[in-house]
């Protein structure tokens, strides 16, 4: 497989500096904040106090900052919602729109950065995806890439739902989505040693009690793609909704017992196949 370079147009950045800002975060994110240093990056969700997604994003760190990556469509917000649990911390949040994000991806791409194969590994910008290494490495600002060829949103969108990786503003609802439900946990954005933040609780009442009923899954596409959150049947019984497609590759979120009973996933016009990939763990709901 060719490597790969994709701009990210719809990921925006913002900049965290300050003395108090390690603190002021990791009361917050879902993730330890003392994972991130110059050569490592991580993912992280902030949440509602009741556990459910709000924002997701990569921390990376350069020269004493930390740059913030998110749905740039949502940037604003989560400034002004970080903003309200400032109070005397001493931490600026400043929106960095002049910073572009690139995706690279295949076979050698690590080597090529100067990075080994490691989620997370980082140096000045560069950093290998912290969810999965198979999605490869992300970039903030632009570098040589001459050894890459250029492709286009949907492609990196292809590659991301075959692996079955979901994105806020794609496929993580805010103020819906339940983490464990949407594969966070398998994706690194969940340290269950760090101590409190916010929606740890039931965060952890769900892991812990065995309350996942749901996954997302990807799913193959036979006809006509569905429409986000359309209904999805199996055997005229509703199991599940569809979240995001491209091409023939999407997103569903599905009843776990439904994948074990014979019948075709079906919604609107479409056929869907799902599967579980390789790095998600399901476990038979209880």
């Amino acid at each position: 497989m060719a490597k790969m370079i994709t701009h990210l147009s719809h990921r925006g950045i913002v900049e965290i500096q300050g003395e108090d800002k390690s603190t002021f975060l990791q009361g917050l994110i879902t993730n330890d904040i003392a994972e991130v240093t110059p050569d490592r990056a991580i993912y992280a969700t902030l949440l509602t106090p009741q556990g459910r997604f709000l924002y997701d994003f990569f921390i990376s760190e350069r020269e004493e900052s930390y740059f913030l990556e998110t749905d740039s469509a949502r940037l604003e917000a989560l400034v002004k919602k970080l903003s309200l649990y400032k109070l005397r911390s001493h931490v600026t949040l400043t929106p960095r729109p002049g910073l572009k994000v690139y995706a690279l991806w295949g076979e050698g791409v690590a080597l090529s950065l100067g990075l080994t194969e490691e989620r997370g590994k980082a140096h000045e910008g560069v950093f290998m995806d912290p969810r999965l290494v198979e999605l490869g490495a992300r970039t903030l600002g632009e570098i040589d890439h001459k050894d890459f060829q250029a492709a286009s949103l949907e492609d990196y969108n292809t590659h991301r739902l075959i692996l079955g990786v979901p994105e806020g503003g794609e496929d993580l609802i805010p103020e819906k989505s339940i983490p464990l439900e949407s594969g966070l946990d398998e994706l690194h954005a969940i340290s269950w040693t760090k101590g409190c933040y916010m929606g740890q609780e039931l965060t952890a009442r769900t892991k812990y009690r065995g309350l996942v009923r749901k996954r997302l899954f990807p799913v193959t596409i036979e006809g006509d793609a569905p429409s986000f959150g359309a209904e999805i049947f199996k055997n005229d019984t509703s199991v599940g909704e569809m979240r995001s497609h491209s091409g023939s590759q999407g997103l569903a979120l599905l009843r776990i017992e439904a994948l074990k009973e014979p019948g075709d996933f079906r919604s609107e016009t479409a056929v869907l196949k799902p599967y579980i990939p390789f790095w998600m763990r399901v476990e038979d709901p209880v």
